[in-house]
């Protein structure tokens, strides 16, 4: 058993059927799921869905949780899973995070260039394979080891490096023509 996992004292009380040590366990990882599988899948109410599936899936599966990886890098793997299944099932729609809103406030060219910026990437990251980008989200924004996202994506650590390499040459390629209006300078 991971010697440094807080969560895996959770487990067997989770897998008996124990709301407190559930609650415990949501508690702790909810945040940090839940903006994962925003980047995962886009939309904040989808992200919401797929971490509401993903602890479902810890409580109904609780039971075969073994010890040989954190708790934490088990329930990004569910998570990544649900995030995977809902994508496969979207439909398109209108993304709320395209509709550009006039703000009036002393921030707003600060603010509407940080969206920009946010929606640039969104939009590169969209572009990745998912193994790609799953990586780069792991590491990079979740500040997962590469161990952990290794883990998670089920691959060993140097094809994790791999992928992030290949992926950040896409984020940079794909990136490439916007880099003055992202930074705010001349190319």
């Amino acid at each position: 058993m991971p010697e440094d996992d807080p969560d895996a004292d959770l487990m067997p009380r989770i897998a008996e059927g124990d709301p407190v040590a559930y609650r415990a366990l949501v508690d702790r990882h909810t945040d940090r799921l839940l903006a994962f599988a925003e980047r995962l899948v886009g939309d904040r109410a989808s992200a919401e869905d797929v971490v509401q599936d993903a602890y479902l899936a810890v409580w109904r599966t609780a039971a075969r949780w073994t010890p040989a990886a954190k708790v934490s890098t088990w329930m990004y793997r569910i998570a990544r899973n649900a995030a995977l299944d809902r994508l496969r099932r979207r439909r398109p729609t209108v993304d709320p995070e395209t509709v550009v809103l006039v703000d009036t406030a002393d921030q707003a060219d600060r603010q509407i260039s940080a969206r920009q910026t946010s929606a640039a990437v969104r939009e590169a990251l969209d572009t990745l394979p998912e193994r790609q980008r799953t990586a780069i989200v792991l590491v990079h924004y979740e500040q997962r080891s590469g161990a952990e996202a290794a883990d998670v994506l089920g691959v060993s650590v140097e094809a994790l490096e791999s992928l992030l390499a290949r992926g950040r040459r896409a984020l940079r390629a794909a990136l490439e023509g916007q880099r003055a209006d992202l930074i705010g300078g001349e190319p």
